[in-house]
This record gives C-alpha cells, structure tokens and sequence, in this order.
C-alpha cells in the first residue's frame, strides 16, 4: 500500500472542491468584484494548458465590469471545461488575475484483482484514456460502468475502487482495485396469488432458474433484471394460452440477500377468470377477394378454451397464405373483444386492403467472406417473379442448411412503388472450418481414432474441400474430396474424391486390405424435392497378409482386383432442416453396376428412407429404414471386400462386422450379398437447462445379413435371423462440436455375433 500513500492530499482535494457547489467556491477563492471596469487579464498557474487558451474559455472580455455576474459566468466557463481543479479570482487595480489549479492528466490505467474479466474487457467498457484529464466525475461515471459490466455477468457482490497515485508533472496514475465476488445465484422463486396451476409449473415456464449444483454449465440461476422482464412476459404468454384473458402480474421483485450471494426473486400475479371462444369471423378489405378461403387457416372454433398461441398461429397462416397470393404488405389485425359476464371472446380477424406485390430487387448484407452469388443462388424468388411467402421461407432454409451462416433474415421491404417490394438478406457468418475427432470403444480390440478436417466454403465461394485420416491399430485411411456444388454457375453439383486405405481384418476376417483409388460425381435436381447424382469410381483392391488358418473363403480371393464401376442415387427429400431435422422425410434409392473394365462384374443397389416426426414440443421420433442387394454377373461371385457389413453405427450394440455370415471355424466374418437394418429412436430434453444443448436419446436398431456365394462349405453360418439392440444415449452441442454417447445392449442375437457395448464421438470447428 505504500504506492498509495501519495494519493491522500490529491484526492482529498479533488472530493472537496468537485463536491462543493459553485457559488461556494466563488466566495470563498476570489476578492469580491469592485464593479471597476477590466482594464487587463493575467492568468497564474497554468502549465499545461496555455494562458490564451485559458482566455478563450473565460465568458469576458477587457472592458467589462468585475461584477458578481461576470465573475459567476467565468468560474463557469472554465470550470466547465474539465480541467482545472480550482479556480481562484482577484483584482487589482484594473487587472483580473485568474489563478488555475490543473486537473492531473492520466499517465496509466490499471486493474488489479480481476480474473473473471480480462483487462481487455474492461477497458473497452470505460471512457478515460491515458493522456486524458482526470476528473472525479468521469471516474465515478467509470466505477458505475463497471458495477453494471459485472452485475450483466451475474457478479452483484463485487467491489470497485478506484485510487490515484501521483506521479511528477501534474500525473497520475488510475488504479481500479476490484473485488469481483462470487456470481449471486437466484435461491428461490416463488409465486403470489397463482391458483391454478403450482409454483413448480410455473417455474418450468419462465426462464430463470433456482440454483442447483448440476446448472454449471448454464446462467439460468444467475439474477440478470433483463431476463425477469422476460420471464413476466412468459408468464404473460403461458396464462393467455390457457384462456386466462384477464391474467396480469401486479409486481415482480428481486431481493437481494444481506451477503450479496443470493437473489429471491418473489411473483404477485392475479390470474382472473378463465375464458372460451365465442364466435370468429374473418373481415376482408381486400378487393374482388373472398375471405371464406382463408377459413382453414384458422386452427380454433367457437367453443374452445381462447388461446392467444392459436390466434397468433392463426394470424401466421392467414399471412403466409396471403403471401403465397402475391398480398406482400398485407395487415392482419386479430380483434379480441371479452364478454366478462358469459366469460367468452369474441375473435376478429381484419385483413387490410393491400395490392399484389412482385420482387423488386434483392439485397444482400453481412457476407464479408461469402459470395453474393453464393447467396443468391438458394433463393427461389428472383428479381421480377411474384412475391410468395412460401418460397421465401423456404429461401431462408435452405439458406441456412448451407450451414455458413450464424444467423440468417429475410425479410420484404417496401418497394419503389406500393405493388413492389425489396427483399433483404441479412446473414451473420461463422467458422465453415471443421475438425471432427471421432472415437469407438470395442469390447474386442479397444480404442480407435478418426480424424477430418473439412472446409465447407473455401474462399467464400461455397466449395467444399475435405481431408480425412483414420489412425487405429486396425485400420489407417487417407482421403481428399473436392465439391463444386455449383459447376458452371447452374445448379449442378461436381466432385472429385482421391483414397489410399488400408485395413487389419485380422481379427475379424484374418486377412489385411488395401484399397486406391478415386472417383468423380456430379449432381442435379429432378425437381424441388427430388435430385439425382451420378458417380464413377475406379479402384484397386488387394486381399493380402492372408493367415494360413483364415478360411478358405478368404484364402481364394487373395491377390489384387480392379474395380471399374458407375453408380447413381436418387434422394427424396421434404426435412423442414437438413442440419437438425425434426419434420419431414429422407429417402434415397442406390444402385451400382461393375465391370466397365477392370476385373470385377457385379450389380448392387440399396433402397432405404428416415421419417422425422415431432410428436411434442422439443422430442422428435426418427424411424429409419433400408434393405440392398448385390449379385455377381457374368457367373463372377460377389468378392468379400464388395459385400455388405453390418455393425457399428448401422447396427449399435455389434462390432464393426459383428454380424452376418462368419466361418465359424476360424471366427472369420465374411460379409454378406443381402441386408436389412431399421432403427427406432426417440430425441427428448433432458432436465438439465436448454441453453446447455444437452439431449437424451432413447433408440432400438434391428436388423439382418446374410447369404454369400458358395456357402456350400461345413463350419459356415449364414442364418438370416433378426438380430436386435436397444439402448440410450446423450448428444451435446458443446462450445467444441457435437458430443455423442451410446449404450447398447443386444436382446436378439446369436452365438457367434460379436458385441459392443459403448461407442463415443465427438467433433469440432474452427
């Protein structure tokens, strides 16, 4: 403490005169005014600031009357400017001779104690600067600003303040002490005059949150006054949904603890009387319209509880069903009108007169790294086309499954004329690098590791350019993809894929494999739902290091082949989002044909869908299923490294491989020409907050391989049993990348079917 031992007679100083009122310090700093006339100015005590600059500030002239209003004007005037500390006043003779006492000038700004916030941080919150003039004002202005920084961040206990040490030439330096605290928790939150429903329900509706030990990673329990004006206004919503029209909340108050470490947060509410749907009528300024065709769009009858969520919903569809009628600009007005005695509403809902609107132009903002082009090649609208609210939505999501973007606006705005209109795009881009570290637990051969680095919008211009690696002790893979989505600037997509990788089929097949190769693929749309792609690969497979004991089902097709093949996919898609989906169907159709060369002669294909079903707010049912085939041509057999395997992630609750047809003499997996899989699984949230990406997964996977050529031999299974797992998992969208988790336990299986318990993932971006 010595550094601030110097500081005392300064800012006692400082304190003294900055906390007196003018008028005192005039009487007590200057000789009164003789009412002489100014003959000559002098000013005293100035060393930064020069004499004439001080002059320039004083409100008088030579010539004036030293007056008690003239002197008053200049203690102003200078005082006002900030700079001085102390201004004193005399006459003699004629002369008025301004004594200043210069504010310090602030050498360095420093803050000692804080963890929590970076220096950084909190230099950006504060106005003084080094080399500004220091005032006890702006530093108490600072000091506030600071409390609120902290208290944003849920710190209400912390303690801050600020010191000056005095250096030579009239300097300073500012020194903010800080105590930053524990962060003050919400305890409790309790609810006054709720009868309906408990506190506990009414909880669950608002979004702050009691303290417990588990919300670490969440900031629901920390008091923030923004969020409880929020949390009224779910209040608010939740009773109005519930047909409670006459719902308010008379106060809601946060008390502080006299230790400053936790809030108690206390809501006085009167619920009122709850209400049905009298009658709805639809009103229509719109000419030569009929608004009975709206009426499907409306989602509540006369008779049911009101519903404020259902009017709202209703509104949305009138819009966008207005809009999908080229009515951009169009006004829907609900009108709700209460019968306190028959405890009924009355619902209008106005439709204002408004032409037909066509795209006038579209703007494009925020992409500092992305293309325009890139942009606007989503949209579904151009300039000239008919404006529908539909295709803009559905702009705006495929916009966003781009998956470049943060976050992503469309909105329409009032064109040149009434019948035109702009629509703008604003987007917020974010990190398209992505680093995805993978990791499996098997029973049987342990840990392994898989590594890809992707960047899904090279140089802004929506290229996809990936690199992989997969390192374990059974299998290290390296591959390069590029991906033109865009080729020639239409909608036709073009890819190149580059691959070297090797395998230790030791264990599972007792032989290793070596694969080259590469291939070329090009896609394009059949319609809004419906896209083609067509692929070509060539590649050079070897069967070697076979172990003399492997079967002989293996030891006959050791040695290197040649694959020339072509194949195309047909894909069905209607998923309201391609990066989390919770609506809508997936579907594809795969089929492939070797023996354009090379020495392999086969045909495959696989069919397969996932449905997306929300069943209630936040869980989604996901039921996925697919079959395939593969035959040998021109009397060839299907080799085993273009057989099908189940296992793993097709399969979870079985190894890679881990079932199907297998030698059961050597315990060599052999793959398989016939397959069917299905998996059941239910997405829910968990207890936990929201804001923390945390969900739970309840699933069930089932299904099938069998059948390969020449199974004639003793020792070989080949049952074409069902085989069955169940289990649960945990996902979570954590600040590194997506987080997964699986426990699966087989209930149908047989014998020799190898099991796996546990699998893991996790990923990040860049």
């Amino acid at each position: 403490m010595i550094r601030f031992l110097n500081r005392a007679l300064l800012a006692a100083l400082v304190v003294v005169i900055a906390g007196l009122p003018l008028s005192a310090r005039a009487q007590g700093y200057y000789s009164p005014p003789n009412g002489q006339t100014i003959k000559n100015i002098a000013v005293v005590g100035s060393q930064r600031v020069e004499p004439d600059t001080v002059l320039t500030y004083m409100d008088v002239r030579v010539g004036d009357s030293m007056t008690q209003e003239v002197f008053d004007r200049v203690l102003k005037s200078l005082f006002a400017t900030g700079l001085f500390a102390d201004v004193t006043l005399r006459q003699r003779d004629g002369t008025l001779e301004v004594s200043v006492v210069e504010n310090p000038v602030i050498n360095e700004i420093a803050f000692e104690g804080n963890d929590k916030l970076k220096n950084e941080e909190l230099l950006a919150e504060i106005q003084l600067r080094p080399r500004q003039v220091f005032t006890r004002t702006k530093a108490q202005a600072d000091v506030n600003r600071l409390y609120q920084l902290y208290q944003r961040g849920g710190r209400f206990s912390v303690d801050i303040d600020p010191k000056i040490i005095e250096l030579d030439q009239n300097r300073v330096n500012l020194v903010f002490e800080i105590d930053e605290g524990d962060v003050t928790r919400v305890r409790s939150i309790r609810f006054v005059g709720n009868e309906k429903y408990d506190d506990d329900k009414l909880r669950d509706v608002i979004s702050t949150s009691e303290y417990e030990w588990y919300r670490f990673l969440s900031t629901g329990d920390r008091y923030d006054p923004d969020r409880l004006g929020y949390d009224q206004e779910l209040l608010r919503k939740f009773y109005l949904s519930q047909g409670y029209a006459d719902f308010r909340i008379v106060s809601a108050n946060a008390e502080l603890a006299q230790g400053k470490d936790y809030f108690y947060i206390t809501f006085s509410v009167e619920e009122g009387e709850r209400y049905k749907v009298g009658s709805v009528t639809l009103n229509s300024e719109l000419l030569h319209f009929n608004a009975d065709v709206l009426k499907p769009q409306v989602t509540f009858a006369p008779g049911e509880w009101y519903n404020a969520d259902e009017i709202k919903i209703t509104v949305d569809k009138i819009t966008n069903a207005l809009g999908d009628l080229q009515y951009a600009f169009v006004n829907v007005r609900p009108d709700v009108r209460r019968n306190r005695d028959e405890r009924t509403v009355d619902v209008s809902i106005n439709i204002s007169e408004a032409p037909r609107v066509y795209v006038e132009r579209i703007d494009v903002r925020g992409n500092v790294r992305t293309l325009d082009k890139v942009i606007r090649r989503e949209m579904m609208l151009e300039e000239g086309d008919p404006y529908n609210r539909t295709k803009l939505a559905r702009s705006e999501q495929d916009i966003k499954d781009l998956n470049y973007f943060e976050k992503v606006t469309i909105t329409p705005r009032q064109g040149s004329t009434p019948d035109k209109t702009v629509i703008d795009i604003a987007v917020e881009e974010q990190s398209t690098g992505e680093l995805s570290l993978g990791a499996g637990f098997s029973t049987a051969d342990g840990p392994m590791a898989d590594f890809r680095i992707t960047e899904r919008n090279l140089l802004g211009k929506g290229q996809i350019l990936s690199l992989g690696a997969t390192i374990a002790g059974e299998r290290t893979e390296f591959s390069v993809g590029f991906t033109e989505p865009y080729f020639l600037d239409r909608d036709f997509s073009a890819g190149v894929d580059v691959f070297h990788m090797t395998r230790d089929l030791q264990d599972e097949s007792s032989f290793n494999q070596r694969r080259t190769g590469g291939g070329l693929r090009f896609g394009y749309p059949l319609s809004e739902k419906w896209r083609q792609s067509l692929r070509y690969r060539l590649e050079n497979n070897e069967i070697m290091d076979v172990q003399s004991t492997a079967s002989r089902y293996i030891r006959d097709q050791s040695g290197k082949r040649l694959t020339s093949a072509i194949g195309q996919t047909v894909t069905y898609d209607s998923r309201d989002s391609k990066i989390v989906p919770t609506n809508g169907l997936l579907g594809w159709i795969d089929a492939e044909y070797a023996g354009i060369g090379g020495d392999a002669n086969f045909i495959s294909s696989k069919v397969g869908a996932s449905y997306f079903y929300p069943i209630a707010d936040k869980w989604v049912f996901n039921i996925l299923g697919e079959g395939g085939a593969i035959f040998g041509m021109g009397g060839e057999d299907v080799k085993i490294n273009e057989r099908y395997y189940l296992g793993g992630s097709t399969l979870r609750g079985f190894e890679s491989a881990g079932i199907g047809p297998r030698d059961t003499t050597t315990d060599d997996s052999l793959g398989g020409n016939f397959f069917y899989r299905g998996m059941a699984e239910l997405t829910m949230p968990t207890p936990l907050p929201e804001d923390i990406g945390i969900k739970a997964h309840a699933f069930t996977d089932f299904g099938s391989l069998w059948e390969i050529d020449d199974a004639s031999g003793p020792g070989i299974a080949n049952e074409n049993k069902i085989r069955a797992s169940a289990g649960l998992g945990i996902s979570w969208r954590s600040p590194m990348g997506p987080v997964r988790a699986d426990v699966a336990m087989p209930f149908a299986k047989e014998t020799y079917d190898q099991e796996e318990v546990f699998r893991f993932s996790f990923g990040t971006q860049f």
